[in-house]
């Protein structure tokens, strides 16, 4: 559409009044200012003519004034710099997002490595069984297991391969007399069987040893492993020798025995097969032989259903020993980590919580007020060499008890201290009329095993 003349005419005086701008001063020259006239006539659309005394005529066009490009300002801005913009924009947002990402990435790894230089200024060290990432919650270790590289945790698995290498001399010594017997229910492996299972087992043994050897005068990093197999192999060890031992004659009489748990492991026990009935009042009695460098851990625990703490004997590091009924704790003035027999008993009537506490045929200690009028539970499990935290099982390394435990007896009622005194001394062989120390009642699991043994005998020899 042809634009209108007025706009014509003000455009070419728009431009006239420039030109003037540039000519009227004396300052240039004419021949300057026809130039910048004829520079400036075709931007404005019209044609300047030069006039006497320097002005300009300016005479408007007939047809409209033609335009090669719109105005600057006037119209949309091209489609290349639209789509400039947005690239810039969407590369500015990805930018923000990498930054953000990397700020959080950056975060994670400063919190992960702050955590880290915990672990390491608390010093913390490994150790032969961490119970609370086991049990799915912290734990009090007062025992103070030994760490899995320290000479004394070394020396422990020498004495279980010592052991197992004098249950084996033992059974070969037995070989001959094994040889001559047969019953029809259990029949005995000949003597050529038993001679090559011997001497796989003794290969195994000082392969065993070799490998403690080395561990002992260059300890490597990865305690863990080591651990895994050690307890592996001595675990196979146990097994096997606990099958060529099942041959052997019955302990005659059903008493004359002792369980041995020669490791603090969180699997070697006994278990009795009979359970308690309800009881008002109850003693228990026991000879008790420690090899624990601190802490003698727990020789028995009864555990009921809905209380897996109803009678515990155990002794924590260096803390005296404890008796706990119902939940409840007494401390208890026994004294047994010297590494000898003692015979100890342990009575309680629940008529004011009464206890009292005898090491080898004296009394120790008596009080009052431990669960005090609560009857013991029935139907429970009693487990020889382990604390329970549930019923008949999750067990805790360092807990456990190691050494050996002989004539484990529990009455329904309290023995007199003359008759304490007896058990003791010998003179007297007074079985439980509740529990009683009988070769069929006693099962031995996870390479705990039981050994002809005789108290009264041992203590006559000495």
């Amino acid at each position: 559409m042809p634009a209108p003349r007025w706009v014509v005419l003000l455009s070419c005086s728009a431009a006239a009044l420039g030109l003037l701008l540039f000519s009227f001063p004396s300052h240039a020259s004419e021949r300057e200012s026809r130039a910048r006239a004829r520079q400036a006539a075709p931007a404005a659309g019209c044609a300047p003519r030069p006039a006497p005394k320097g002005r300009f005529l300016c005479t408007p066009l007939p047809a409209e004034c033609p335009s090669d490009s719109p105005p600057p300002g006037d119209g949309p801005a091209p489609a290349e710099d639209l789509f400039f913009l947005h690239a810039a924009a969407e590369q500015l947002r990805q930018t923000a997002l990498q930054q953000k990402d990397q700020i959080l990435s950056d975060q994670e790894t400063i919190r992960e490595l702050t955590g880290k230089l915990s672990q390491c200024e608390s010093g913390l060290e490994l150790s032969f069984q961490d119970s609370a990432s086991l049990w799915g919650g912290p734990r009090k270790d007062t025992m103070g297991d030994l760490p899995w590289d320290s000479p004394a945790m070394v020396q422990e698995l020498e004495d279980a391969v010592r052991s197992l290498k004098d249950r084996i001399d033992k059974i070969e010594q037995e070989l001959p007399a094994r040889a001559n017997i047969s019953t029809s229910s259990s029949p005995v492996l000949t003597r050529d069987v038993l001679h090559t299972k011997m001497e796989e087992i003794e290969e195994q043994l000082l392969s065993k040893i070799l490998s403690l050897e080395k561990e002992r005068s260059s300890v490597t990093s990865n305690n863990d492993q080591q651990q895994q197999e050690v307890e592996k192999e001595l675990s196979v060890l146990q097994s096997r020798v606990s099958e060529l031992e099942q041959g052997a004659p019955d302990f005659n009489p059903p008493d004359a025995y002792k369980v041995t748990i020669p490791v603090r492991t969180n699997y070697m026990y006994a278990r009795m097969k009979k359970s308690l009935p309800e009881l008002f009042s109850f003693t228990v009695c026991m000879w008790l032989k420690s090899k624990a460098s601190s802490g003698l851990g727990t020789p028995f625990s009864y555990s009921a259903p809905g209380q897996a703490n109803e009678i515990v004997l155990m002794e924590w590091g260096h803390n005296p020993m404890e008796l706990l009924i119902n939940d409840k704790v007494a401390q208890l003035p026994l004294n047994l980590k010297d590494g000898t027999w003692h015979h100890i008993c342990i009575a309680w009537t629940t008529r004011d919580g009464v206890w009292w506490a005898y090491e080898d045929g004296e009394q120790r200690g008596s009080s009052e007020n431990l669960a005090a009028w609560h009857p013991i539970k029935p139907h429970g499990v009693i487990i020889l060499g382990q604390e329970q935290d549930t019923l008949g099982g999750r067990f805790d390394a360092t807990q456990a008890f190691v050494g050996e435990i002989a004539q484990f007896n529990i009455w329904d009622h309290i023995l007199t201290p003359t008759e304490i005194l007896g058990l003791a001394n010998c003179t007297s062989h007074l079985q439980g009329n509740v529990i009683q120390w009988d070769d069929e009642l006693v099962e031995v699991l996870g390479g705990a095993t039981k050994w002809s043994f005789e108290m009264c005998e041992e203590r006559m020899k000495a």
